[in-house]
């Protein structure tokens, strides 16, 4: 049946608006302290209330008597009128000391039901939260020098990922964000160069990516952001700068006039092919090497 998540309540102690387009969003819960684990790029799903609810209904607790249902199942098991609405989110920080959670919201111009949320999010406001897990951990391979690229709301695992670098270790940041309004402190005691892509000016992530020289040595990259941005970049990084599909990790979190509550679209059932195929390779390739 796989390994369950952990379903629970998230309470709200604070909100700061950190950009015009960014509210980060504080946290606590009972569950906190036991979830969290110490490492960055902390995957997880928040769990919005339907119209008319003031706190989201959730999935059923995994007990003996459910046969090992796994959350998702218990969570299509709720009438839909009633189920929460689910978003991913990265957890862009914690505080242990405090028993506190921080999420940033990019607040689109649509109003989609984690932007609206985001906007009216006031101290003593609940949310679901599924995971995070370790089930989800990307960790990068080993290299002389580390690419990170991604759009507002790749930031926050971008700004953990920096933090958790080791003194001495290079790495290089593309961060597309609609204006320079939107740009925001990134340390880390590693030696950072990063290059903010202002959409206002006509900047766009894959462009400024394939115009930049890499290093010399090995390199590791993480992508994520756009689904076809990052599909695009993925492509130029394999096929034309020559890295190994292995040194290449990528999240299509979001895709352009959709949302997580529409169905895979051609392209996205392509590319979900594609990758089932390279995987394939891949292990079929390391068994070899056995």
């Amino acid at each position: 049946m796989g390994q369950a998540l952990t379903v629970s309540y998230v309470r709200v102690v604070g909100v700061e608006r950190i950009t015009p387009r960014t509210a980060r969003v504080t946290f606590t819960g009972d569950a906190l302290a036991e979830l969290m684990e110490d490492r960055p790029d902390q995957q997880m799903k928040l769990c919005f209330p339907r119209a008319g609810q003031g706190v989201p209904r959730l999935p059923e607790p995994e007990t003996d008597d459910t046969y090992g249902m796994r959350w998702y199942e218990a969570y299509l098991a709720i009438p839909e009128p009633e189920r929460p609405l689910l978003r991913s989110f990265t957890v862009r920080g914690y505080d242990r000391r405090l028993d506190v959670m921080a999420v940033d919201f990019v607040l689109h111009g649509d109003d989609g039901p984690a932007a609206r949320w985001g906007r009216d999010a006031r101290p003593g406001d609940v949310l679901g939260m599924v995971g995070p897990s370790s089930l989800y951990a990307r960790p990068l391979p080993a290299a002389d020098w580390l690419l990170l690229a991604g759009d507002e709301t790749a930031l926050p695992a971008i700004g953990t990922l920096l933090e958790s670098l080791p003194a001495g270790a290079r790495a290089l940041v593309w961060a597309e964000v609609a204006d320079a309004a939107e740009e925001r402190p990134l340390d880390s005691d590693g030696e950072v160069t990063v290059h903010w892509v202002h959409r206002d000016r006509g900047g766009s992530l894959p462009d400024a990516v394939r115009e930049a020289r890499l290093p010399a040595g090995s390199g590791a990259v993480w992508l994520a952001g756009e689904a076809a941005a990052v599909r695009a970049l993925r492509r130029h990084l394999v096929e034309e700068c020559g890295l190994a599909r292995k040194a290449v990790e990528f999240s299509g979190y979001w895709r352009r006039s959709l949302t997580q509550d529409d169905a895979p679209t051609e392209e996205d059932l392509a590319w979900a092919k594609e990758q089932a195929k390279e995987q394939a390779k891949e292990q079929a390739g390391e068994h070899a090497e056995e």
